[in-house]
């Protein structure tokens, strides 16, 4: 966090016993020395907010106890080699950020297969501590959760991998579900394709995933919700599909781990998925159904018989009703021609019933 300028030095030979070298901050250009794979002792290396521009260092493979690495924020750029120099390359690294930068090509998988220190499902177990010695500590800025942090003190069990905002291509590679220990992936503003892997679902120690701004497609695995650590989920502005898996963590994101993406359905997104649209319309099909099928059985009450019955029950003693009202009424002569009209009809009637 100063104002040096001009490039790093190329021979540092003289300090093979270095263990941290922070420069993050500065206004450095140029390349990244060769000569810093002499530094077999190196455990942090921060050159982070500068202006270097190179490809990537591959020779920083060598350093075997390297823990940290960051070079975020600077001019770095072209395609990591997949094929590595040496057998395991890596093995000690906890941290790598490689953010705001000009990468492209394929993620390295090379090297999450050979991440061994994220490989480590007992982290938990051990002790916690930190990476410092006795009079300095080892620091760092990162982001974490989508804000950015400096960690004054870096816990040997913290892990991340943020390789975001690049122009990194392809699938993501299977091999990424071995690093059990992962806590921190960002892969975001990226041009990454294919699916989801499924085996996300064995970083059980994760919390934080960010995958927005890319091209993946298919559904989310299912497998997901079963990450109960993961606190914050971003897969914004891809083209994903498909329902949103159901659960525990999932239940408490909101719309904005998922827009952007028109194929997904689902809660907490307001477009119903097909199958609970289908569900929901078999049920008030069915409920139609039932009420339809209530109408007919009371509309096939409505016999011949009833309807004779009715009649006979309803009309019949209205007309002898009307009959004496009639005649106690002055128009005698229309009384007798309704009552004559009317014994007529009761004794048909009556003799209907009979026979």
């Amino acid at each position: 966090m100063n104002n040096i300028q001009g490039s790093l030095p190329a021979n540092l030979s003289n300090f093979r016993s270095l263990e941290t070298i922070n420069l993050n901050g500065n206004k450095l250009e140029g390349r990244v020395p060769s000569s810093f794979v002499e530094f077999n002792s190196l455990r942090v290396l921060d050159l982070g907010n500068n202006q270097i521009s190179d490809s990537f260092p591959q020779y920083l493979e060598f350093l075997h106890n390297l823990q940290v690495l960051v070079l975020k924020s600077n001019k770095f750029h072209g395609f990591i080699s997949t094929i590595s120099k040496v057998e395991r390359p890596f093995p000690s690294l906890r941290i790598i950020d490689l953010s705001y930068n000009e990468f492209s090509g394929p993620l390295p998988a090379i090297y999450f297969m050979n991440f061994k220190s994220m490989m480590n499902a007992d982290v938990n177990k051990q002790e916690r501590s930190y990476m410092e010695q006795q009079y300095y500590s080892d620091s760092t800025n990162l982001v974490i959760k989508g804000v950015e942090f400096e960690l004054v003190r870096i816990l040997t069990v913290f892990t991340t991998i943020d390789m975001s905002v690049n122009n990194f291509e392809g699938e993501i590679d299977e091999y990424i579900g071995n690093l059990v220990s992962l806590r921190y992936l960002n892969l975001s503003h990226n041009n990454l394709t294919g699916h989801i892997p499924s085996s996300t679902r064995k970083l059980l120690m994760l919390e934080s995933l960010d995958l927005s701004y890319n091209r993946l497609e298919g559904e989310i695995p299912d497998q997901l919700s079963s990450l109960n650590t993961l606190a914050r989920l971003n897969l914004s502005f891809n083209q994903l599909s498909g329902p949103i898996p159901v659960g525990p963590q999932f239940n408490t994101f909101e719309n904005d781990s998922y827009v952007g993406n028109l194929g997904l359905c689902g809660r907490p997104l307001s477009k119903q998925c097909e199958h609970d649209f289908k569900t929901m319309k078999g049920d008030e099909c069915c409920i139609a159904a039932q009420e339809e099928e209530d109408d007919d059985y009371f509309f096939s009450g409505f016999t011949w018989e009833a309807v004779v019955i009715g009649y006979g029950c309803g009309v019949v003693p209205a007309f002898i009703i009307g009959y004496f009202m009639l005649v106690a009424g002055k128009p005698r002569w229309f009384a007798g021609i309704i009552g004559r009209e009317l014994g007529l009809k009761i004794r048909r009637m009556e003799i209907k019933w009979r026979y």
